[in-house]
């Protein structure tokens, strides 16, 4: 249980490199495609500033969640996972609340399943 939570873990921080990806560096391009239906096309480039810096905050997130997996203390371990994987499940459940509802089954639920292993297997 312990080696599938990392994974999770690990998935879960790919995804937000990804995220992170997107919204600093492609936010006009892919953040386009991906939002299409939450946002005007003509937004995109206004609101290019405000996404590098919801990106950076991705970023954060990714920095947490590796740290985690590097940890040799086992209890402190588990906690960094669960506050991290709390973050994004957290950041994504308010993104379905006011963007789109597919952030929560993109972001939220992967980290809630993997904050599920991380509670009950490590």
């Amino acid at each position: 249980m312990e080696i599938i939570a990392k994974v999770l873990i690990g998935i879960v921080a790919v995804e937000h490199i990804y995220i992170l990806w997107m919204e600093m560096f492609a936010w006009e391009t892919k953040g386009k495609e991906t939002f299409k239906e939450a946002m005007e096309p003509e937004m995109f480039k206004p609101t290019k500033g405000m996404a590098a810096n919801q990106g950076l905050y991705n970023g954060f997130l990714v920095a947490g969640l590796i740290w985690s997996l590097f940890i040799q203390d086992p209890e402190w371990s588990k906690n960094v996972a669960i506050f991290f994987l709390g973050c994004v499940a957290v950041a994504g459940i308010f993104g379905a609340l006011t963007a789109s509802k597919k952030i929560f089954f993109v972001q939220a639920c992967p980290a809630l399943i993997a904050l599920a292993f991380v509670i009950f297997g490590m």
